[in-house]
């Protein structure tokens, strides 16, 4: 857990220091695990003690449940946006601008959600999965005897805990091994995931624990095993990010939010007395229901990620920016890269960052790299950060393995935005933590911080938006306790009654269950019968993919999908798993979503080029054209076999 980019060494001269050293920290180790179990043995008892249903009865028990109700439509949804005041106005949607409207929704506000493009389109799509406390910055706050590193971590790992128990079909635990190749690492790094264990307290996942090498070569087949000892086990979170940031917006929208994507904020409106911002001009870029709405609110957020400074140059042309925005690349590789449900984590980088080798969505995620760059909307991986990913995966993978460039199905970048603190007497310094600011005028800045904490990065900006605005909330915050839309009747064993009740396959039940919870019977209603002897209902949209046709058109109608993008990258994960994939899936998309739209003719070919273009960001090899004839006649998989 505690990683240094060099090796410690003792000199032939101070061996007996060495092993005093090993020894405490060893007996540092095993001090952390006594206290944590001494802290937790009275919650260990009462879960002993309290008869729980199992998941096997509670099978016995499943109904299939009433359809749920349908969203205001879009055209509903902006005619309420243009006609009403707002106590707080949203401007982002991705995880952080989606936690701020349902928290204020669920406090009592009147609340609107505007979104530029769809919701999670940019960074909050983009994440390396995992729901953490992170490791290195505990081990950072151990060396450089830093408090605040401390509190990250454990705010962090105390949210990570609530994401399980809001949504338990869309984040789950996740071991992941650190391989250890020198003796003295082993008591290092187990004190140092003990302490992490220990940090965690009442809402540990489970306890680390250590892998022998044998057990380690078992798990992984792959793994170079040249003088390996073995791995210590720790456990952390992982989700399906924008799935995730989806059911965060929809339950704040089923909670009274004003929720619209596609919804570009073009002017801040200000009271011409005071100066104040008192609301924003916005443009429908769907183009279906005017030009230009006026959308009155006492207060503004700002919420837009990377983008925050476009916004604040909106207030204010002159405001000297505080994004520092750094790329971070991932890629997707088949599933024989990890064929146990474990990820691992390589501590010691040829360049001395972390990168994380992870199972995610039935492949494998590896990533990410952390480089500064520039803004855009789409950016596109370059060849010199996917090859440094892939020779950090040769330094671990047995040399009998070749891993080859073509074994990358899919590969993006997401842009992370670091902030400095406008007011701080060293700007240049990062902030570590989440940032919050006021304008002059009034407009309320939230950046900074990860997906993990989320959460709390609402809650705290509520908090100061209901003192600066003079808000009047009926309640406190309620947002640690809220289930999201898809948990309230999810159980792990929910897939087989999927299976048992429409008679589709295994694969494509355990992803409806673990992707929509139980908004997956709303999903397979609308399903395609497939017309064979089994399974009897779903269309796949791609061979060798879980996604079938009926998720269109939830999306559409659930969860305001309106571009193939929408559908292809955020609604389902399949332009993030292959992007070839993708490609040949997007002829039947379209058509979807054509007759549940009612798109013409030239409206499907701006879906198809403006498609290709997103899935050029993904991977798709950007010195071809693809046209949709082409994918039609199967030339794309003539070509690829």
């Amino acid at each position: 857990m505690f990683f240094r980019s060099r090796p410690w060494r003792a000199s032939a001269g101070s061996r007996s220091t060495t092993r005093m050293l090993m020894r405490s920290t060893i007996a540092a180790g095993g001090i952390a695990t006594v206290a944590f179990y001494a802290t937790n043995s009275q919650m260990i008892m009462l879960r002993a003690d309290t008869k729980v249903e199992s998941d096997k009865d509670m099978l016995l028990k499943m109904k299939v449940p009433e359809p749920a109700p349908k969203p205001l439509s879009r055209g509903e949804q902006i005619k309420k946006l243009g006609s009403e005041e707002f106590d707080l106005l949203i401007i982002g949607g991705g995880a952080t601008g989606a936690g701020c409207a349902l928290d204020a929704a669920t406090r009592g506000l009147k609340v609107a959600l505007v979104e530029r493009d769809d919701f999670a389109s940019g960074t909050s799509s983009k994440s390396t999965k995992l729901v953490h406390g992170g490791v290195r910055y505990l081990e950072k706050a151990f060396w450089n005897l830093d408090y605040e590193q401390y509190k990250l971590v454990k705010e962090a790992l105390a949210e990570r805990a609530t994401f399980l128990e809001i949504a338990p079909h869309l984040s789950f635990a996740l071991p992941i091994m650190i391989p250890v190749y020198q003796w003295w690492q082993i008591p290092y790094f187990w004190a140092g995931t003990k302490a992490y264990d220990f940090i965690a307290g009442r809402e540990n996942l489970c306890s680390s624990y250590f892998m022998t090498r044998g057990q380690a070569t078992e798990a992984f087949p792959l793994i170079k095993d040249d003088n390996l000892k073995g791995g210590l086990v720790y456990y952390d979170g992982s989700h399906n990010d924008s799935r995730m940031n989806s059911a965060i917006v929809m339950t704040a929208a089923e909670k009274g939010a004003v929720i619209v994507n596609h919804m570009e904020v073009v002017e801040l409106k200000k009271d011409p007395v005071t100066g104040k911002v008192v609301g924003a001009v916005t443009r429908d870029k769907d183009g279906k229901f005017g030009e230009k709405i006026d959308v009155s609110a006492k207060g503004v957020i700002n919420a837009t990620g990377p983008f925050a400074d476009a916004v604040r140059q909106l207030d204010s042309p002159a405001v000297k920016e505080i994004v520092a925005p750094s790329s971070g690349v991932h890629v997707i590789l088949p599933d024989y890269y990890l064929p146990a449900k474990v990820g691992i984590i390589d501590p010691q980088t040829s360049d001395g960052r972390v990168i994380f080798f992870l199972p995610w969505q039935g492949q494998t995620l590896a990533g990410t790299t952390d480089s500064p760059t520039t803004l855009a909307k789409d950016p596109i991986p370059t060849e010199n950060e996917i090859n440094w990913i892939l020779n950090e995966i040769r330094n671990y993978v047995s040399d009998d393995i070749v891993v080859r460039r073509e074994d990358v199905l899919a590969a993006w970048s997401g842009i992370r935005p670091l902030v400095r603190d406008p007011k701080a007497k060293n700007t240049e310094s990062l902030v570590r933590n989440h940032l919050i600011t006021s304008s002059d005028s009034g407009l309320v800045t939230i950046s900074g911080g990860k997906w993990t904490t989320y959460r709390q990065m609402a809650e705290d900006c509520i908090d100061i938006c209901i003192k600066q605005f003079d808000l009047k909330p009926t309640n406190e915050c309620e947002t640690k306790h809220i289930k999201l839309i898809g948990a309230e009747h999810y159980r792990k064993l929910l897939f087989v009654h999927l299976i048992q009740t429409f008679g589709i396959e295994t694969d494509v039940a355990q992803h409806l269950a673990s992707n929509y919870g139980d908004r997956a019977y709303d999903v397979l209603r609308m399903s395609s019968p497939s017309g064979k002897r089994w399974p009897l209902l779903g269309k796949r949209l791609a061979e060798g993919y879980p996604y079938i046709n009926g998720e269109v058109k939830y999306a559409v109608e659930y969860e305001y999908a309106r571009t193939a993008v929408d559908v292809l990258a955020r609604r389902t994960r399949l332009s993030f798993l292959n992007c070839n994939a993708a490609l040949e899936s997007l002829p039947n998309v379209i058509d979807i979503m054509a007759d549940e739209l009612n798109w013409d003719k030239s409206r499907k070919e701006q879906e198809w080029n403006d498609t290709v273009k997103y899935l050029y960001s993904m991977g798709l090899d950007q010195n071809k054209f693809y046209s949709r004839e082409e994918i039609v006649a199967g030339k794309l998989t003539a070509v690829r076999n």
